[in-house]
């Protein structure tokens, strides 16, 4: 069966620590990433700075830099220190159902608001019995692409 959605880029990459001051001071102070907003999530256990990197609806990529309010909670927010990868979706809700149906392991929570304020949802990093597809070791974000994002990708040549 064809897939029914497409992978329209990377919406963003997800970096932990313990400390997400030291991640700033790389992907902030050296490196020159632009600050856009913070987030904090008692329920996710997430204390996070958001940053930007590059132009436009396709180019410009989110760079969350991600530390856990309680190191011994759960969920894990610290490690891996490559914590996640987020892609833009062009209709989610019908990637999520054809994906389901393809064997796709997906975390709890279903579909829901992310911090940045899309609807979201995550491809689990293991795969169960029941659903043998996994991110095998990386936990995926799926995104809706806003409408610019999805209009960029098709007027590209």
């Amino acid at each position: 069966m064809p897939r029914p959605f497409s992978v329209l880029g990377v919406q963003q990459i997800a970096l932990a620590g313990l400390d997400r001051r030291a991640l700033q001071e790389l992907w902030t102070d050296c490196l020159g990433l632009e600050h856009q907003s913070y987030y904090k999530s008692v329920a996710e256990n997430v204390d996070e700075a958001v940053l930007a990197l590059g132009r436009g609806a396709l180019g410009r990529v989110e760079f969350d830099l991600m530390q856990p309010l309680d190191p011994t909670a759960r969920p894990t927010t610290h490690a891996p220190a490559l914590h996640h990868v987020g892609l833009w979706i062009d209709d989610l809700r019908l990637a999520v159902a054809w994906l389901v149906q393809q064997g796709v392991r997906f975390t709890r929570g279903g579909i829901r608001r992310g911090a940045s304020g899309h609807a979201i949802c995550f491809v689990h990093p293991k795969p169960s019995r029941y659903f043998p597809i996994s991110g095998q070791g990386v936990l995926i974000e799926l995104v809706q692409a806003p409408p610019d994002v999805i209009a960029a990708y098709h007027a590209l040549p």
